[in-house]
């Protein structure tokens, strides 16, 4: 009879194997909706003069990040190489949660959003992007005579 190293549990392998199927049938996310799963991990919201965008990238380097904006659409793309040994290593890996490889997260903003004035910052692992919104789309009050 064959018995492993480590003991395999039935209930968590079918959680893991649910977990999986379901974020692979999320939905993007979009300024209005955000779906859950995927890399990086998105905050999105927004102010009257501005949508802010925070997505949660440790271990890159800021040069291999890139952020492009489209019709309304932004999209963070890049790569995160693994830290794990060579497949041929003699080293033997059983658990590994952490996301390596190509990546690609697409939010689309809100037609407002001025594709003229937006900034990107990368500190601490946390991308963060502001995207103005246009100035004639802004409240103002109008004054009444």
């Amino acid at each position: 009879m064959y018995r492993s190293l480590f003991p395999r549990d039935v209930f968590a392998e079918l959680d893991r194997l649910q977990r999986d199927m379901q974020q692979a049938l999320d939905l993007s996310p979009t300024i209005r909706g955000i779906g859950r799963g995927g890399f990086p991990a998105l905050n999105v919201g927004g102010t009257p003069q501005s949508v802010e965008l925070y997505a949660f990238a440790p271990g890159l380097e800021p040069a291999s990040i890139e952020v492009n904006l489209d019709r309304g659409v932004l999209t963070v793309a890049g790569e995160r190489a693994s830290t794990l040994p060579a497949p041929d290593a003699q080293a033997a890996v059983h658990i590994n949660e952490r996301f390596a490889g190509r990546f690609r997260r697409v939010v689309s903003l809100p037609e407002d959003a001025d594709p003229d004035a937006v900034s990107a910052d990368y500190r601490d692992g946390v991308l963060h992007i502001s995207v103005k919104r246009r100035a004639s789309a802004q409240p103002r009050r109008i004054s009444v005579q």
